[in-house]
């Protein structure tokens, strides 16, 4: 309920006020001040290119994030099978066999009148020799898992830069979360010192019983709520900080404003820059392009190939002493041509409905992309509208808190007024620092779906 105030006892109050409690009130306007300017620093939108700290962190989380050191080392992986697919050198074997034959391979001879059983094998064999074959050509077959694993090297070298993708979005997302919960603190921290002020005047005036301890129960109950919401404010802030250390090796930052700021494409320019440069994009043609190689690699199954063969060692069997172990070696080409397998159709069959899902998964990443950058181009559209009505909100919540504390300053106005102006101050200043936050995050969910490289 409002009270009314008559001319004699207004000036009396006020003049009391002003000679005892001087320097309550400076403060009082000094933190009304700090709220108004922190009001206005709120206003714009920072319109510069991503900052350096931003592109330091993120960098610096390319070599301290066990993942990418995981995506690398595939690299190394596929470089070295590619190794292994252009090696084409002899194959070189050491064998041995002993073989066991019943019954004696003999033939009845006469010599010098006599019959003799004449041995022509051994019933112990026994062969030992070192073995090497040459492919001399192939057809295609090698050259065919060459052009295997260099899409899978290309895969590889690609993934890193998906990975990176992510990871750079990832960090942006914490450094202005970070950012954004550091500045609810500081608009928490200004309406704190506001209303705490506030608190010591309406204490003041009720010891001189120029207010009525409702008054300062009101401003009591609503600093509590500031600070348990600036509690909160804080635990969400160092939870950010954690995860900052834990991606990158970092454990703060000293950016405070939104600057995330790119050049924004109509929707078909952006999709066409996304299937250009996006690592989805990049990633799903690779997947093509590997299982065109893999059906390559499969038809050529059925291809001849000619190879080089010898061997060296020692065995028995030579007659006329088939026990004796002898020297012998042995050289040739080899050619192998293959006539029948039941099971190459087949394979192709699968090879050629893989390259099919591949390249219908292709179609559905087309479908998703082009919603995805339609949703981040609205989302940026929309919060920067929002930001310019915003501005209208804040000068009159300026305004009304400035004519809250003039009027309560001056006898003339409720408590209740200079909180609820406060309160309401509060939430648009939260809310315009929210929509800028959402803005950014905007943007960096488009500089992903484009592929923007902007680290």
């Amino acid at each position: 309920m409002r009270r009314t105030y008559k001319k004699s006892l207004l000036q009396k109050i006020i003049h009391v006020f002003c000679q005892s409690e001087t320097i309550k009130i400076k403060q009082m306007k000094k933190h009304l001040i700090t709220f108004t300017l922190m009001c206005a620093s709120l206003i714009a939108t920072a319109q510069v290119q991503v900052n350096n700290e931003l592109k330091g962190i993120i960098n610096q989380s390319f070599s301290y994030y066990p993942r990418v050191q995981e995506a690398q080392n595939l690299i190394n992986i596929a470089e070295k099978r590619l190794d292994v697919a252009k090696t084409n050198l002899p194959t070189v074997d050491l064998n041995g066999s002993y073989e066991y034959v019943q019954p004696k391979i003999t033939l009845p001879l006469e010599v010098d009148n006599e019959k003799v059983n004449f041995q022509f094998a051994p019933v112990n064999n026994v062969n030992a020799n070192v073995g090497a074959e040459y492919l001399l050509f192939d057809f295609g077959r090698i050259k065919a898992n060459i052009d295997r694993a260099k899409t899978d090297l290309r895969y590889a070298n690609d993934n890193v830069l998906d990975v990176q993708t992510q990871l750079a979005s990832q960090v942006s997302g914490i450094y202005y979360n970070i950012i954004y919960f550091r500045r609810a603190v500081t608009v928490e921290d200004s309406i704190l010192n506001y209303l705490n002020a506030n608190k010591k005047v309406a204490e003041d005036k009720l010891k001189n019983g120029d207010a009525i301890r409702l008054d300062v129960l009101n401003l009591q109950s609503q600093i509590d709520i500031e600070v348990n919401l600036r509690a909160d404010l804080l635990n969400s802030l160092q939870r950010q900080l954690t995860l900052l250390q834990y991606t990158t090796g970092n454990a703060n930052i000293n950016g405070n404003v939104f600057d995330f700021n790119l050049p924004i494409q109509t929707p078909e320019d952006a999709f066409a820059a996304a299937k250009a440069s996006a690592p989805d994009f990049i990633l799903a043609k690779d997947r093509i392009d590997q299982a065109k190689a893999d059906l390559n690699i499969v038809k050529q199954t059925d291809k001849p190939a000619v190879a080089l063969n010898g061997s060296a060692g020692v065995k028995n069997g030579y007659v006329p002493d088939v026990t004796e172990m002898r020297f012998n070696y042995a050289g040739g080409v080899s050619l192998k041509i293959p006539i029948y397998d039941g099971k190459t159709k087949k394979q192709v069959a699968v090879a050629e409905s893989q390259i099919k899902q591949n390249e219908l998964a292709q179609q559905t990443l087309d479908n998703e992309y082009q919603e995805n950058i339609q949703q981040a181009l609205t989302d940026i559209q929309t919060n920067t509208d929002k930001l310019k009505n915003m501005q209208s909100q804040i000068e009159n919540a300026r305004a009304a808190v400035q004519t809250a504390s003039s009027r309560y300053l001056n006898g003339i106005g409720l408590n209740t007024d200079v909180t609820d102006a406060a309160v309401n101050m509060q939430r648009i200043l939260l809310t315009n620092l929210r929509y800028q936050y959402q803005l950014a995050q905007a943007e960096v969910e488009y500089a992903r779906v484009t592929g923007y490289k902007y680290w």
